[in-house]
């Protein structure tokens, strides 16, 4: 079986998909496959599917969209394994869970990455960890679950994945700039920041790497923006990172330059105190 969440839902056992069309049974298949190998229990699965307001016949329309899913599951499965979709798409007291290797579903190999990544950055490797965070976002198809129904439970696993997908762009941006890259970054970080308005993380990076091509001018103009807008829509002022950067640019501080940049630290924190 192969399940893919980090975009369009898509679940395959035998090049044969066994995602439903029906709304609910999508909500249970995504919630299921998030998690394989551990029990979803009946309240969660009922939460995400109805809220707090659960019809009368909730367990047994619940029981019905488990059927469901078993009956596609079989079908696709074939009849040379009868009862093996009851085996991977199992009962137990008081829930469900897929018995599958977490390794089947995309969200669990890109976290995978996302944590060689990160080890890999922490140790100063900064072209395998660029490397193993592009390899987790080019698992990224779209946003998440785009084409399922969001109830308050996967509502906030799919927040959750969004946060980890950006925090992991910030963090494979952070190395390519260690590498040098700037120039390179300078356009993925315009559009980023358009998105991200008020993401200080992302203003330090662009302003980082048009200093270091030379765009002196360009860089505090993203200061100027990030700091009009914050005023403006937050009534704050730019953390003391992001303000101490600015000021470095202006006395043309050495701690700026790729070669004497810190190592082991991301671009908002350069000038922490």
């Amino acid at each position: 079986m192969k399940i893919q969440v980090l975009g369009p839902l898509s679940a395959e056992v035998n090049g044969g998909s066994i995602v439903p069309t029906a709304g609910k049974p999508r909500q249970i298949l995504s919630l299921l496959a998030l998690y394989p190998g551990r029990v979803m229990p009946i309240p969660t699965l009922m939460e995400e599917i109805w809220g707090t307001e659960l019809p009368q016949s909730a367990l047994t329309t619940l029981q019905t969209y488990i059927l469901q899913l078993r009956r596609r599951l079989g079908t696709a499965m074939g009849p040379d394994a009868p009862g093996a979709a009851k085996e991977v798409l199992a009962t137990r007291h008081g829930g469900y869970l897929l018995q599958i290797p977490p390794e089947s579903v995309d969200v669990h190999e890109y976290e995978r990455m996302v944590t060689e990544g990160r080890a890999a950055f922490e140790a100063g490797d900064d072209e395998t960890s660029a490397d193993r965070f592009r390899q987790a976002l080019d698992l990224w198809r779209g946003p998440a679950l785009v084409d399922v129904r969001l109830g308050p439970v996967l509502g906030i696993e799919v927040m959750r994945l969004e946060e980890s997908r950006l925090g992991t762009v910030e963090r494979r941006i952070d190395a390519d700039l260690r590498l040098g890259r700037h120039s390179e970054l300078i356009a993925e970080l315009a559009e980023l920041t358009a998105r991200y308005p008020q993401h200080e993380g992302l203003h330090s990076q662009a302003m980082l790497a048009l200093y270091r091509s030379g765009r002196q001018a360009s860089a505090l103009a993203v200061f100027r923006k990030l700091r009009i807008r914050l005023i403006e829509e937050l009534g704050v002022e730019p953390s003391p990172q992001v303000q101490r950067m600015h000021q470095a640019m202006l006395a043309v501080d050495p701690q700026l330059d790729v070669a004497a940049g810190l190592r082991r630290t991301s671009t908002f924190d350069l000038y922490a105190a």
